[in-house]
């Protein structure tokens, strides 16, 4: 099967204006917080009602580690936004990797504790029922098209659904720095996702250019509670509280920007 463009007008919805929200925060005002900030970045405006929502979580590794994967108190404060804005039908969408387990990732983060406490559902990308299927993008590919002679594969479920990604900031060994853009790459390519190592900056250009072909809506929520620094996404050295990059952000134009700041993540107080 070979899955071409839908019918949407061509070219991204990007007026050239991104909305962009910058918030403090505090641990006792953390989801509040996130509520705020996502109807300042106007949420509303960007997601199709009409659609179902994915919450595109980050996993850079399975082991919990400050600043490295979603924070758990980050989706639980954009779910709680979400449902009271009237976004009910969500979905958690996780990827592994080669050396990544996205179950066991999933739990000892926290996500399932926090997807499971508001009944929302949890898909794994290289499972059942999810098929990757051939795609033909209708933007000029930089390198994909070279990368994957064989063609371009991308997740059925995918399609036709609003996106909402959760990085987090962080420095990384290929990208320098890695954020909303830089999440998406463990969602539109398969295992061999690494192939695209030697032209990763090119690679998340055409990344973009097919998100905003078959999503009706792109949104990133980033938290900057704690800044991953070093060659990241897992070998950070010890976690410091971030003074320039942990300023909060989101933004509906998917610009890498942070979305927290000066929080130390105790994470087994806020979500036991």
């Amino acid at each position: 099967m070979v899955q071409t463009s839908p019918s949407r007008p061509a070219g991204p919805r990007y007026t050239g204006k991104p909305k962009v929200a910058v918030l403090f925060t505090s641990p006792e005002t953390v989801l509040e917080d996130y509520d705020r900030l996502i109807r300042l970045a106007e949420v509303d405006q960007e997601l199709d009602r009409g659609a179902d929502t994915i919450l595109k979580i980050n996993i850079s590794w399975q082991h919990w580690y400050p600043g490295c994967s979603t924070a758990p108190w980050q989706l639980d404060g954009t779910i709680r936004s979400l449902k009271a804005q009237g976004f009910d039908r969500l979905v958690a969408v996780h990827n592994s990797t080669v050396v990544v387990d996205a179950h066991e990732g999933a739990i000892k983060n926290k996500h399932q504790s926090v997807t499971d406490r508001h009944g929302i559902p949890a898909i794994h990308l290289e499972e059942p029922p999810v098929k990757w299927i051939r795609y033909e993008p209708r933007a000029k590919m930089e390198v994909l098209n070279d990368v994957y002679p064989d063609g371009i594969y991308i997740p059925d479920f995918l399609i036709d659904k609003n996106i909402i990604h959760f990085p987090t900031v962080k420095t990384h060994v290929f990208t320098q720095i890695t954020g909303a853009v830089k999440n998406a790459f463990g969602g539109l390519l398969n295992f061999q996702r690494h192939w695209t190592h030697s032209v990763i900056h090119q690679a998340i250009v055409d990344l973009l250019a097919i998100q905003y072909e078959i999503h009706p809506g792109v949104f990133a929520v980033m938290d900057g509670t704690i800044a991953g620094d070093g060659p990241g996404p897992t070998l950070y050295g010890a976690p410091r509280e971030e003074r320039d990059l942990g300023k909060p952000r989101s933004d509906r134009d998917r610009r890498d920007l942070s979305q927290a700041d000066g929080l130390r993540p105790a994470l087994d107080r806020v979500h036991p």
